[in-house]
């Protein structure tokens, strides 16, 4: 049972990390209703924890609904599938942290001693002014804190008046989409394959146009053939391919954009995590002129706290700082000094290399699990980030795959779900969020998923 149930199970809470677990796997239909749960010392046994912490997860879950409790008969999840009445899942829910699912850190890394320090320091030693309204870009200091980290790390050229801090990069493409179409673009290129959620979030004022990636990031010919005069890419580790941004290519795209007065809007969502050499630095530091850049603390830290950052040359920064205004009139102070705190005092670093060692250990796993149980798939991507490509065999309905392995507990996402055009077939695994042998278990089952739809 423990494969169904991943969570970190060390450290304080991890009761209530157990019962979210149990929620989540009984949400999902993972544990069918009318499922007999192992007894709470076999549980406890299995998972390697005190019976105590099973019985409150298992109490809290009686309380609320999803289990049922007689003495005699054991544990069994409810009959009701969904026991608050609900028919169909909430389509905003979370889907919880499913083994081999890309885009998520390990939150059980989250700093959370180093955090609650540069909180509490914030708190004390805040001024009462500063509880006002402020910049919709940031706080100043926190900017300049921030610009001085992406000048160091990520060779990028700009000083703290060009960035403002949004509420993840989420928030940075919403509000850059407006600007866009402020300034006159009614259409924006997006490397295909590419991320869906930022594809999404482009669609809802502008029309998206593919651009094929190869084995040099961004075909940066077939842009040009486009109408497009922005396009968003990922040149440090092309989502989700994996691939890097080529220098010739690199040198190509800035041509591009002055040459017809266009716009590079630079995702640069995970390049702190390569593990095979030091990361290429930002687009933004060779042409800040024609580079909107857009980065993030989720894929560091934490999605949940929803600290990101936009740079962009002026004209385009005022626009986007207009925009801010007028949805909220700027983002969370406390948070963004807090975080500033942790960049200036080296505690991000530190959990940066923390992180970093803990990845390449569980991507090194799932390499050689996928060996294992997959020889022959090809898998894409260089040594970095937070996730990987495997290869499907031609013929192979990915989405199905992704569905079936959906079913049993897992979360890869089918690579067709990230392109406009047709393309081979292939998944799209994570693997920061599990440890290795909690990785290995999952790939054993993906592969048995594998072999049953060639069959």
């Amino acid at each position: 049972m423990g494969a169904l149930l991943p969570f970190d199970r060390t450290g304080r809470g991890v009761a209530g990390r157990l019962t979210e677990a149990l929620r989540t796997a009984i949400e999902q239909e993972r544990l069918a209703p009318g499922t007999r749960l192992p007894s709470s010392r076999e549980l406890a046994a299995e998972l390697g924890l005190s019976r105590g912490v099973v019985v409150e997860a298992y109490e809290q879950l009686i309380a609320e609904g999803w289990l049922t409790g007689r003495r005699g008969s054991g544990t069994t999840v409810a009959t009701a599938a969904h026991p608050h009445g609900a028919t169909t899942r909430d389509p905003f829910a979370p889907l919880g942290l499913r083994p081999l699912r890309p885009g998520v850190p390990d939150l059980g890394l989250f700093p959370r001693s180093t955090w609650r320090r540069a909180y509490e320091q914030v708190i004390t030693n805040m001024p009462d002014a500063d509880l006002d309204y402020g910049d919709p870009a940031g706080p100043a200091s926190v900017r300049e804190q921030l610009a001085a980290y992406l000048r160091r790390v990520r060779a990028a050229r700009l000083p703290a008046t060009d960035l403002m801090l949004t509420a993840g990069a989420a928030q940075a493409f919403s509000l850059l989409v407006r600007a866009l179409r402020g300034a006159g673009h009614r259409v924006v290129a997006l490397e295909d394959p590419g991320s869906k959620g930022v594809r999404e979030q482009l669609e809802y004022s502008l029309t998206v146009l593919p651009v094929r990636v190869d084995e040099e990031g961004l075909d940066v010919d077939a842009l040009a053939r486009t109408t497009a005069r922005a396009v968003v890419v990922t040149p440090a580790h092309q989502f989700p391919t994996g691939v890097v941004l080529s220098p010739a290519r690199r040198a190509a795209l800035i041509a591009w954009a002055r040459r017809c007065g266009g716009v590079i809007v630079e995702d640069d969502y995970d390049a702190e995590f390569r593990y095979d050499r030091d990361p290429v630095g930002c687009l933004q530091g060779v042409a800040p002129d024609v580079t909107i850049y857009i980065g993030s603390a989720s894929k560091a830290l934490a999605p949940a706290l929803r600290l990101g950052w936009l740079s962009a040359p002026p004209t385009h920064l005022a626009a986007v700082r207009t925009q801010r205004q007028a949805v909220d009139l700027g983002g969370p102070a406390l948070e963004q000094h807090a975080f500033a705190t942790l960049l200036g005092s080296g505690g991000y670093d530190r959990h940066l290399r923390r992180a970093r060692r803990a990845y390449r250990t569980r991507r090194d796993a799932v390499m050689a699990a996928l060996a294992a149980h997959l020889p022959g798939l090809r898998v894409h991507g260089v040594a970095a980030g937070l996730h990987l490509v495997l290869e499907l065999p031609a013929g192979t309905d990915d989405v199905a795959v992704a569905a079936a392995a959906n079913r049993a507990g897992l979360g890869p996402v089918a690579l067709s779900a990230c392109r406009l055009d047709d393309g081979p077939p292939g998944l799209v695994l994570g693997y920061a969020a599990h440890t290795p042998d909690e990785l290995t278990a999952a790939i054993a089952t993906l592969a048995t998923i594998i072999a049953e739809a060639r069959a």
